[in-house]
């Protein structure tokens, strides 16, 4: 008997992509801050548009630092979350179909984060991508930079440590 040939690439982009948004449309202040996600493989980049919501200080004008923290914590969790995931979908243990019906995994809890400002957030869109230092069973490490035009110059990066959820569903 012939083994079944492999999925087409589409589909399996189409999964990925469904599972992604159902990990991010599981956080309404996601939605709330503008923030979306672009997938390229098992690499994520963040993206907050503009909005004069975000505005912090009118005169200058610059980003709030408050959103930026937040932008960046958002950025982190879900790139962590994403990490595992993606390893449960690739290896088979997680059918990503499960995620589109509510079957979302419990979110990585911060136990501290730090933010480093470098400079003003200008008034224009703004772009993250968090790099898991360190992810154990218990305990992850994940580095994030924010930039805007040029991603040689962040202005904003942070660093972030957290509580991995139990991988049993519990």
């Amino acid at each position: 008997m012939p083994r079944p040939g492999p999925e087409p690439v589409q589909v399996v982009k189409q999964r990925r992509d469904a599972a992604l948004k159902a990990l991010v449309d599981g956080v309404p202040y996601i939605a709330f801050l503008g923030v979306e996600f672009d997938r390229r493989g098992d690499e994520l980049t963040a993206l907050m548009r503009y909005d004069e919501k975000l505005i912090g200080n009118p005169l200058l004008p610059a980003l709030h630092g408050g959103a930026t923290a937040a932008f960046l914590e958002i950025t982190a969790i879900i790139g962590l979350s994403w990490s595992m995931l993606w390893e449960e979908i690739e290896s088979g243990r997680r059918d990503p179909e499960t995620l589109t019906r509510g079957h979302l995994p419990r979110l990585p809890k911060t136990i501290d984060f730090t933010v480093d400002y470098l400079r003003s957030g200008l008034p224009r869109d703004a772009y993250a991508r968090a790099q898991v230092n360190r992810s154990g069973r218990r305990y992850a490490s994940v580095h994030v930079e924010a930039w805007q035009d040029n991603r040689a110059r962040p202005f904003a990066q942070a660093t972030g440590h957290f509580l991995m959820p139990r991988r049993d569903g519990g």
